[in-house]
């Protein structure tokens, strides 16, 4: 029995650090992905908007000080770096760079779809489907008195 525990608890342990360094490759896909030098010379950034830019990129080098910060939400990393990429350009030359990296789309919705498109994550899919076909039948449920609603 306790070697099944162990086992059950390094299996466990071993998937979610799997699943934490996908989002990590997320993140550093994120970067390596766009020509920075390029975006700051098409979009006539400024050169304290550039250093900024480039400290951002930088920020998290390694899969250990990207973890520290995102171990119990490694979705965050979307919101943080795009709505600092958004602050540090401004909202107009953000939409520029949107429009030619990510089609005008919200970056974040792209990582986002992106991982709901992984097949690591199609169980969890048929998961929530079933889940949520259990809920949609409203008027069927039993409200707890013994009631149809």
């Amino acid at each position: 029995m306790k070697k099944l525990f162990i086992t059950a608890l390094l299996v466990g342990t071993f998937s979610l650090s799997y699943a934490q360094s996908e989002y990590y490759n997320d993140y550093r896909r994120s970067i390596s992905d766009v020509n920075w030098q390029t975006v700051a010379a098409d979009l006539l950034l400024s050169t304290v908007q550039t250093k900024q830019l480039y400290s951002l990129n930088d920020r998290y080098n390694d899969y250990n000080s990207w973890n520290k910060v995102y171990v119990s939400n490694p979705d965050r990393w979307r919101d943080d770096r795009y709505s600092e990429i958004e602050r540090i350009m401004g909202r107009d030359k953000y939409t520029k760079f949107k429009t030619k990296y990510y089609k005008g789309q919200n970056p974040i919705a792209v990582y986002n779809r992106n991982k709901n498109n992984d097949k690591r994550y199609k169980h969890m899919e048929k998961k929530a489907k079933s889940h949520k076909y259990d809920h949609d039948n409203g008027n069927d449920h039993d409200n707890g008195n013994g009631h149809r609603h």
